[in-house]
């Protein structure tokens, strides 16, 4: 996926001293970064502090941009980085998995939501059981649906290594989750 016109534009604006154009930029992303850094971190509070932080070092380093690259995805790139830092860093706290799943929107009918939550919750309390690379892969290939390539360059790693590490992370999703939770194995 390249950038858009619009986008180039306002990359243009930004390099170009108008600062203003660099909300505009970064709006459409907001809500989805701040979903991958919140499933990368696990921590609603974290999530924030990363997803900020990957704002302002996209604004610092948007004269190195590539604007034949993916916008969202060096914006990706930039918070899995981030994460990953924190992560190294100790910085990490632990946190309960249900304040992603609280961030949920109203559903059709109580038990809808309800039920909606306790998969959600399932699947997320499954992550543990990944290491923090594969954590990282599976999050970017499946719940973002960056493709492989893609999902390489956000983690600076060959296309192989995401494919090696993807493989890892389903099949010791799938062994959680009929240990944990069997009731998410039913609908099969």
């Amino acid at each position: 996926m390249r950038m858009n016109e619009t986008e180039k534009e306002l990359v243009e604006m930004v390099l170009s001293g108008r600062t203003e154009a660099f909300e505009p930029l970064v709006t459409p992303y907001r809500q989805p970064l701040l979903a991958l850094a919140t499933r990368l971190t696990r921590n609603r509070e974290e999530a924030l502090e990363v997803a900020q932080e990957a704002l302002l070092r996209a604004f610092r380093s948007l004269v190195r941009y590539d604007v034949s690259r993916s916008f969202r995805n060096w914006l990706f790139q930039i918070a899995a980085n981030e994460a990953r830092d924190r992560f190294r860093k100790g910085t990490r706290e632990k946190a309960a998995l249900e304040n992603a799943a609280r961030e949920e929107p109203a559903w059709t009918s109580p038990e809808a939501g309800r039920d909606r939550l306790e998969t959600r919750s399932g699947i997320l309390r499954s992550l543990d059981v990944l290491s923090p690379r594969e954590r990282e892969v599976f999050i970017l290939r499946d719940l973002e649906e960056l493709d492989i390539k893609e999902t390489a360059r956000a983690l600076g790693c060959s296309s192989i290594s995401v494919r090696v590490n993807l493989s890892s992370a389903r099949r010791k999703l799938r062994q959680a989750i009929r240990d944990n939770a069997p009731h998410l194995e039913e609908g099969r």
